[in-house]
This record gives C-alpha cells, structure tokens and sequence, in this order.
C-alpha cells in the first residue's frame, strides 16, 4: 500500500473544491512512513480517492495538490506538461511586449511552491515547497528541454524554505553560469535586472501594467515615486514627458541600477533625481517643508508576514497613504499598493480610506489595478490574488 493521508471527516470540502493545500489539522491519519516532499495520495476518511499531493511533515502546509486527476502519474513528463502549459498561456498574453514574464505562477499554474521568471535568455527559478524541491532536477530538465536557448538559475534564497524543512539554495542549475545583469525591454523601456542579488527573482514583473498606466498621469507633472527600487515607475513617467521626478528608496545599491536605467532610455538630463532615504521619514520631512507633487506612486514591500502582522502592517499602509495624500496637489494622482496576501482588497481600501481621512484630503478612486496577466489566479486559489492597487485623485 502506498503512503497515504486520510482525511478528517468533513475537512475534504476544500479539495473537492480544488483547493491546493491540506492544513495539518485536516489529517486523521497519515499511513506509512512519508518523507519530506514525498508523493502521497490523499482519501477521505470513508475511503474516497481525493487527490495526489507532495507531503511537508514540518509545514503547517502539510500537503500540496500535485492533481485532482486519479492515475495522474507525477514524473518528469508532468513537469514538462504542466511548465509548457503554462508557458503557452503567456505566448499569448505577454510576450508581443516584453522579454521578460512570468512563466510558471505556483498553484495557481498546478505546480506548488514552483515560480519560474523569464528575463530575456535566462530562467529564474523558486523552489518554494518541499515538493518542488524534492523534484528539482526534473523541473530543471524540463526547462532545459523547452527552453533549450536558455540558462536556468535558482534564486530560493528566502526565509519561507524553512518552514518546508529546506535550506536556502542560489546558483546556476542550467547553461552558462556567468549570469551579468540582463536588460530586458517592456513596452519599450529598458530595465536592467540583476537576478543573482535583486529582489525576489530580480525585478517586479507584477507591476508591469501599472507602470505603464502611470504614464497617462504624468506629462507635465511632477512625480514622487516612493520605494522606487530601480526606477521602473519614474522611468516610465520620464519617458511621458513627466517635469520631474524624483525617486526615493533606502538602498543605495537599487538607486544606482536605476541611474543605469535611465542611461538605458531616451530621458532629458536632469529629469530624474535620486534621493536615498527612507520612505517613511522622507514623506515626513516633504510635509513639514510644503513639498507638493501632481503624482505620487507608493509601492512598498510586503508589510505582512503572518496574521500576526496584520495589524501592524495596517497601521503603516495608513501612515504612508496619510502622508502621501498630505503631499497631493488639487487634482493630483495617487498610485497606492499592496502585495500583500493576506490583507484584503476591501482592508486595503479601508486602511487608505483612513489615511485621507486622518489628513482631511478627500480622495476619489478613479481606477484600480491588479498583478499583471502573467501572474494568474487560481480560480480555486484566492491566494494567489495577492497585489492591489488604487488609483485615486484629489
């Protein structure tokens, strides 16, 4: 008999349902002895077959759905059927504008804890679950096979591995090791990606549309582009005729690579200017002076890392949309975002509401935006909705 978990009577709904993951506390038993990110199949507790899953004994995760097919066999051929899958979904929807996507969105692409980003020739690949791990050399072949033009390079070098049970892990897997900086092109506009020691995969493929959006707000205006990595939001308001612009972000690193961006596009000299600070402090200091700008842009990092955080992280969304709408002109744009998964985009809303509530500026939602294509939504995986954006003006 094969290992296997049972089911806690009346804890199968969400499977039947095709939700992906199976929390500890729904499993009655589990039979044999599973190892980490292990294959298993998953029953009911009156015996019904409900899926095949990777076993996690150290996650609260235990389980991730590989299928909800019986006799889905989870091999090499699975890898490359459901990473060419995948693929086919982004050859239609983003490739006629840019190099560099999304080619693999976790769940919500069938494959638990595997994201895998394409910047120009080079794959950048997290392996996130124990599953994923555990047939890392098989999703590496894959790419290998359908990507034969490209390298393959591992960046799991975050701290939610160890929740898997798994050490961080970074390098070359595949093709050339000597990964330089890569420029990419989005619309147009060429981006600089460091994917050896930039956020996340390197860069934020999510916020591709709403860089171009910035666009229709920014010719002629003056631009505060908060948390501003490399540039990528001040890059495509410059590129709109924006009069100025000003980027704001902590890292001295990330303010350099956007200079370098900027020398990449067409953008007048002294358009852009660079200010190392942190965001919070800076927006402060812009206030107390009767500093104004027509378009302010805030994309910070995700401030929750667990339900525990929830409350704090509110509370500095409510300070920097406060002081951000403090900042607006009349008639000026306020771009806010969250990537954060687990507050809500109803919260998100409240918390900013609050904010311009807190600064006596009435603020009006006129658009909202969202993670680009590329970053699909499970329709069984409300997770996977992760990134909200408004779009409000004053």
């Amino acid at each position: 008999m094969s290992n296997r978990i049972i089911i806690k009577p009346g804890r199968e709904k969400s499977l039947l349902r095709r939700h992906p993951w199976i929390f500890s506390g729904a499993i009655a038993k589990i039979v044999g002895k599973p190892t980490l990110g292990e294959t298993v199949d998953v029953y009911s507790d009156k015996g019904e077959w409900l899926a095949v899953a990777a076993y996690s004994p150290s996650s609260q995760i235990r389980a991730r759905v590989w299928s909800f097919t019986r006799g889905r066999h989870i091999n090499a051929d699975f890898f490359i059927d459901r990473i060419q899958t995948a693929h086919r979904l982004r050859e239609r929807e983003v490739c006629p504008y840019t190099n560099a996507y999304r080619v693999v969105a976790g769940e919500s692409d069938g494959l638990p804890g595997v994201t895998i980003d394409r910047y120009d020739d080079v794959l950048v690949v997290q392996l996130l679950s124990a599953g994923a791990a555990t047939w890392e050399e098989a999703i590496y072949d894959a790419l290998a096979e359908l990507f034969p033009d490209c390298a393959v390079y591992e960046r799991s070098d975050v701290d939610v591995r160890s929740k898997e049970g798994l050490a961080k892990a970074t390098g070359p897997r595949r093709g050339r090791s000597d990964i330089a900086p890569i420029v990419i092109d989005e619309y147009g506009v060429k981006l600089a990606v460091d994917v050896r020691s930039g956020h996340k995969t390197g860069y934020y493929l999510d916020q591709r549309d709403a860089r171009k959006k910035v666009q229709q707000y920014a010719k002629g205006k003056t631009v505060l582009n908060c948390f501003s990595y490399t540039g990528g939001f001040g890059l495509y308001a410059a590129l709109a005729g924006a009069h100025r612009v000003i980027n704001v972000d902590v890292s001295e690193d990330a303010l350099e690579m956007a200079r370098f961006n900027e020398s990449l596009n067409p953008i007048r000299e002294g358009v852009i200017e660079y200010l190392k600070a942190d965001v919070f402090e800076q927006l402060r200091r812009f206030v107390d002076e009767g500093e104004t700008f027509d378009v302010i842009v805030l994309d910070p990092p995700k401030f929750v890392d667990s339900k525990q955080s929830l409350n704090r992280a509110c509370r500095g969304y409510k300070d920097i949309n406060r002081l951000a709408a403090s900042l607006l002109n009349p008639g000026g744009i306020l771009m806010t975002f969250s990537c954060s998964g687990l507050l809500s985009s109803e919260l998100f809303q409240k918390v900013v509401a609050d904010g311009c509530l807190d600064a006596k500026v009435d603020l009006k939602i006129i658009d909202r935006t969202q993670q680009a294509p590329d970053h699909p939504v499970g329709i069984h995986y409300p997770e996977g909705w992760y990134l909200k954006g408004l779009v409000l003006k004053r």
